[in-house]
């Protein structure tokens, strides 16, 4: 059996928590390896911990400003040489969905085919990590630089990843405060036909919060799941949130539905998440006629509008802990400064794009506390075929 076979048996084989150690064995073995660890990006996506027995015993690695954390922005393999050897951080990613880094530390710089072998070795990896976790604890805690609060350990075990990519399009998604988030999540679901955009913003805060919004994301999961329309979806759910809270609490929605063939995309507003469009290198808000939240009112009738997605077209939905969000000067961030990030932001991936603009937003604070928690999830919508440009129109 060839080195590459038996490497990536070895990873199918061993239990999900022995990933490290049976790693660091078969990349010595084979490869003369002086060292092997796993790096996964934290919540907040500005750091790279260290995956131990024990979390929180190691000093995480920034992204900003390292090899390692080049590695991890770029989707591409870097490298630090001295005179130990050359140590390559290879990209842990799986589907668009970045993990974290794989680094190998080598005695000599090898042939270039050999990186090309760790590079798939570490995309083996990401497929084995992403199953792991619903056996072991052991990655999921390595992500964390501090403590989760429950309602954030609720939600980002919610989220469907936090990106995704497919030919006709990629998705990135983000939340903070990344440690102690509670009302903010988003969804999000792709078949050969359509691709289902869900974002959520439970009323309250804390688990109380957390505990709402899971219910919404969770009704509307059954929902989609049962086959059924977009607005019907809607109504289920705002029946299921009614019946619990009895118009006590309500869930702002935004749910859309995109054609993977068409690029037609059915929309239904329940609240507060918006959506912008960078279109041609102009930033533009789509409105739509928003609707009242699920759970206000029983048996809420909801409708369906539509627009037409053009190929290139960028989306970036924002919950209202973004555009509400106040500066020194009490003065709320707004469409036109939103507009301006949109188009600021125009060059990064789509999974990127999430955690700048918030980043900004963090800066537009000079370190005052957020008032919200806030989401941001960016869409590029590639299309099947070009389609003409204009206006954006909503149809009812």
């Amino acid at each position: 059996m060839d080195r590459s076979l038996a490497v990536e048996r070895l990873l199918r084989d061993v239990p999900p928590h022995d990933l490290p150690a049976a790693l660091r064995s078969a990349l010595a073995e084979h490869f003369g390896a002086k060292a092997v660890e796993i790096w996964m990006a934290d919540y907040a996506l500005t750091e790279l911990c260290q995956v131990k027995t024990l979390p929180y015993t190691t000093e995480p690695i920034p992204v900003e400003g390292t090899t390692a954390g080049t590695a991890f922005v770029a989707q591409a393999a870097t490298f630090d040489h001295d005179r130990d050897g050359v140590t390559g951080y290879l990209p842990v990613s799986v589907r668009g969905d970045r993990l974290g880094i794989l680094a190998v530390t080598l005695p000599e710089e090898p042939e270039p085919q050999v990186w090309a072998e760790l590079e798939r070795f570490a995309e083996a990896l990401a497929h084995e990590l992403f199953v792991a976790d619903r056996d072991t604890d052991l990655y999921l805690q390595a992500r964390r630089s501090s403590r989760l609060t429950l309602a954030a350990e609720m939600q980002w075990q919610l989220l469907p990843g936090r990106a995704c990519t497919r030919a006709e399009f990629a998705l990135g998604g983000q939340l903070e405060p990344a440690y102690a988030i509670y009302g903010d999540c988003f969804d999000w679901s792709a078949s050969a036909q359509k691709l289902a955009v869900t974002l959520i913003n439970g009323m309250g805060e804390g688990s109380e919060a957390a505990l709402l919004t899971n219910l919404a994301v969770n009704a509307l999961r059954n929902a989609r799941r049962a086959g059924v329309e977009l607005d019907a979806q809607a109504e289920l759910a705002d029946q299921a949130v009614y019946a619990h809270y009895r118009g006590g609490a309500q869930v702002a929605a935004l749910l859309l539905e995109f054609d993977l063939a068409t690029g037609m995309v059915d929309v239904v507003d329940a609240g507060s998440p918006r959506l912008w469009v960078l279109r041609d290198g102009k930033a533009e808000r789509i409105h739509f006629e928003e609707q009242l939240p699920l759970g206000m009112f029983e048996d809420t009738v909801y409708a369906t509008h539509r627009f037409q997605a053009v190929d290139g077209d960028r989306f970036v939905f924002v919950s209202d802990g973004v555009y509400n969000a106040a500066g020194l000067l009490d003065e709320h961030y707004g469409d036109r400064e939103l507009a301006e990030a949109v188009v600021t932001t125009a060059d990064l991936p789509a999974a990127h794009v999430p955690g700048r603009m918030l980043r900004e937003l963090a800066v537009r604070r000079d370190g005052a506390e957020a008032e919200d928690d806030a989401m941001v999830v960016c869409l590029d919508w590639f299309g099947p075929t070009p389609l003409a440009g204009g206006t954006i129109a909503v149809a009812r």
